[in-house]
This record gives structure tokens, sequence and C-alpha cells, in this order.
């Protein structure tokens, strides 16, 4: 029976752990063990912070939208219900993009919202 040694199958693997961990800072970027560890964390917040992402865009929009409604004498609460009202569908980005760059178009859909909120 013959010893069956695993040095190439071994090397490849660390190799492609190393390789990920490139960039890091002291030994995660050196040493295998905590290399492995920091890349499997790595993955751990990636996957997180996708679905993060999305939530703290939509605070964002939020946050842009209610500050340019109040400027138009609305706050955002009373803005969206206004244009669902109003049967207006626009979603938060393009609202939130509306406010910082073209002020008149969002200061005529705040004013629809207020119209369909006083009948």
């Amino acid at each position: 029976m013959t010893r069956v040694k695993g040095g190439v199958v071994s090397r490849k693997r660390r190799k492609r752990i190393l390789k990920l961990a490139k960039g890091y800072y002291g030994a995660k970027h050196k040493l295998y063990k905590t290399a492995k560890e920091q890349v499997m964390n790595s993955y751990y917040y990636a996957f997180r912070d996708r679905r993060q992402k999305k939530r703290d865009f939509r605070k964002l929009w939020i946050a842009r939208i209610n500050a340019a409604s109040r400027m138009n004498g609305l706050n955002y609460s009373k803005l969206m219900h206004g244009l669902k009202l109003a049967e207006i569908e626009v979603n938060r980005k393009m609202l939130a993009d509306l406010a910082v760059n073209d002020a008149l178009a969002f200061a005529a859909l705040a004013d629809t919202a207020k119209k369909a909120l006083q009948k």
C-alpha cells in the first residue's frame, strides 16, 4: 500500500484563500488560518450588506423627499398620502432624484398632493 501525499491539493486550497485575502491588514493576508477566518467573515459581510444597501438607500431617499416636501409646506407622510390620493405612482428613488435635481417638478407634485389632500 502506498502513501498518498496531498501537497498539491493542499497548496492549491491555501493559495486560493490567501489570494482572496490579498490586501488585508497584518497577519490576515499572510497566515492561512487568520486569512481563512477573515475571508469567511468577508463573505458574510458581503452577503449581509447587499441587503443592507437596499435599506440604506431607501432611508436616504426618504430623508431627501422629506426635506424637499417640508420646503413645499408638507411633511413626508402627507406628501406620500396626497400622491396616493391623486393616484400618482412615483417611486421613492425617482421622487428623491426630482427633489435634488428638479425642484420645480417636485414642487408641482407637492402642489398636486396638497390639492388631493384638501378634497
